[in-house]
Parts: C-alpha cells; sequence; structure tokens
C-alpha cells in the first residue's frame, strides 16, 4: 500500500498515480453532495444551464452533515451510502469531476465510468462522521440550500484519510 498527499484543486496526472488499496490524505476544498443535489445538476446540465459550481477537477464527498451546532465548523461528516449516485454519475463526470469519496459497494457499471473517465472511487470509513469532521477547518453552503443537508457544501479538509477502492 502506498500512501499519497493530494490537494485539491485535483490534477490529471495526480489522480492517474492512484492503485486500488492505496491510502490517501486529502487536504483542500471538495464538495459534498448526495442524490438530490446530483439530480438538481442533471437537471440544470440537461437544459444546457449553467452550474452553481464548477465541477471541472473536482471531489464529490456523498455525505450529509449533520446539524452544526453553534461554534462548530460543521456537525459529523460522516459518508453516506455511494450505490445510489451510481446512476447520476456519468453526466458529472462529464463536466470533469475527478474523483468521488463515499462508503460501500458500487455496480459494476459505475466501476465501467471509473475506468473510462479515469475518476476513482475512495472510500471513507463508515461510522467515522466524528474522525472526519477533525479534518474539516471550513464549511460553506454553495448551493441549493434549500436541501438542507442535501444541498452542496463545500469543506476545506486536511488530511483527510481515505483509501482507493476502484
Amino acid at each position: 500500500m502506498k500512501i499519497h498527499h493530494l490537494s485539491t484543486p485535483l490534477e490529471k496526472k495526480s489522480v492517474s498515480r492512484l492503485k486500488v488499496g492505496d491510502k490517501v490524505l486529502l487536504s483542500g476544498k471538495i464538495l459534498v453532495a448526495r442524490d438530490q443535489a446530483h439530480l438538481k445538476l442533471i437537471e440544470l446540465i440537461d437544459k444546457k444551464k449553467k452550474l452553481p459550481v464548477d465541477l471541472n477537477g473536482q471531489v464529490i464527498y456523498y455525505a450529509g452533515p449533520s446539524p452544526t451546532k453553534p461554534g462548530e465548523i460543521v456537525g459529523a461528516i460522516g459518508p453516506t451510502t455511494s450505490i445510489r449516485m451510481d446512476k447520476l454519475a456519468e453526466p458529472l463526470f462529464k463536466q470533469g469531476v475527478l474523483m468521488t469519496i463515499g462508503k460501500g459497494e458500487r455496480s459494476s457499471e459505475f466501476s465501467k465510468l471509473v475506468k473510462k473517465y479515469k475518476a476513482p472511487y475512495l472510500v471513507a470509513m463508515g461510522g467515522g462522521g466524528a474522525l472526519y469532521y477533525d479534518t474539516v477547518l471550513s464549511s460553506k453552503c454553495l448551493a441549493f440550500p434549500e436541501l438542507g443537508p442535501e444541498a452542496i457544501y463545500e469543506l476545506e479538509v486536511k488530511q483527510m484519510p481515505l483509501y482507493v477502492k476502484l
């Protein structure tokens, strides 16, 4: 197992070095988005409208932050089950998403997309919301605030521990 220290924005060259089983310590700004945000983005893409976020070179973390307590940066920020996003991934890969993060297995169709777009899937530890909370330096809602925890958030993270799954 090799350990990679990656910082966003990502470049295809650094992502192409990742192999299944490698550990990644990720730093920089990443997007948090789940099902409903994906659907809204795809709707905008289909209508050829401007997206509220630039997806080129982005990392999408499938998570839904729990409510933030006063004085805190973010609530617990553990990963959500990723397979729900499998059928929603390709339009976002076409917009330049270079990496996704979540938990659990993915479909064979998604595995093919990972190879086609050279956009690896990394796993975060399920039940690790408190661990990932400690890596967050800042958090802000970027788009679709009406979706609550399913809105698109931008997190700035420092050495978020992840493993390459696909």
